[in-house]
């Protein structure tokens, strides 16, 4: 079964040509079988290119996964990061526009979002450590609000990280069942879940 999106790449993307091609047939053909079900000679066919001629584009296999996995990282770390400094100084005000902005990523650029979750190990130590820096500061603005809220008592909430994994979980189920075509309008997913991680912490 062939996985289709509306959107397949933020804006942050700036490859164009053939290359944006390769990403976006790469990116299509990752989340349907797999980084490792997908041999290049099938991905230069799928882009309508030569197998050799990919190598003028992208060293090799494991690099084009690592555009695509740190592409979706970046987008989703910086966009937390942009909501917790547009909101109010609240805890609770920062905690919701966190996950507005996790929720938003994963609905926005579902194929993305697959690929740079469950692709991750499939790239080397050095290139997953690369990723895992920007993952953990996306995890440490959750973890700095939470424990801020604890702190000055907005949040009842016995234990940060399990918190901060449940929220981070939910978000990231959005991406297996969220297309434009739901009916629920994006920006309300994007509140409700909200409303549900101040409800994980125990908000006041």
């Amino acid at each position: 079964m062939t996985i289709e999106a509306d959107v397949l790449l933020p804006p942050r993307a700036t490859a164009d040509g053939t290359l944006r091609r390769v990403q976006e047939r790469a990116l299509l053909l990752f989340a349907e079988r797999g980084y490792h079900g997908v041999p290049m000679r099938e991905l230069a066919a799928a882009t309508g290119v030569r197998a050799s001629s990919l190598y003028a584009h992208v060293a090799s296999k494991e690099e084009l996964l690592l555009q695509l996995i740190a592409l979706g990282h970046e987008e989703h770390r910086d966009a937390m990061r942009q909501a917790v400094l547009d909101a109010d100084g609240s805890p609770a005000e920062q905690l919701a526009a966190a996950t507005r902005a996790h929720v938003r990523f994963h609905a926005s650029y579902p194929l993305l979002a697959t690929v740079a979750n469950n692709e991750l190990r499939s790239l080397g130590p050095e290139a997953q450590a690369a990723v895992l820096a920007v993952r953990s500061d996306a995890e440490g603005l959750l973890r700095d609000v939470i424990d801020r809220g604890i702190r000055v008592g907005h949040f009842d909430c016995p234990d940060t990280w399990l918190a901060m994994a449940a929220i981070g979980a939910i978000g990231i189920r959005v991406a297996s069942w969220y297309r434009s075509s739901s009916p629920y309008p994006v920006e309300l997913v994007c509140d409700r879940y909200a409303e549900f991680a101040l409800r994980i912490v125990g908000s006041r």
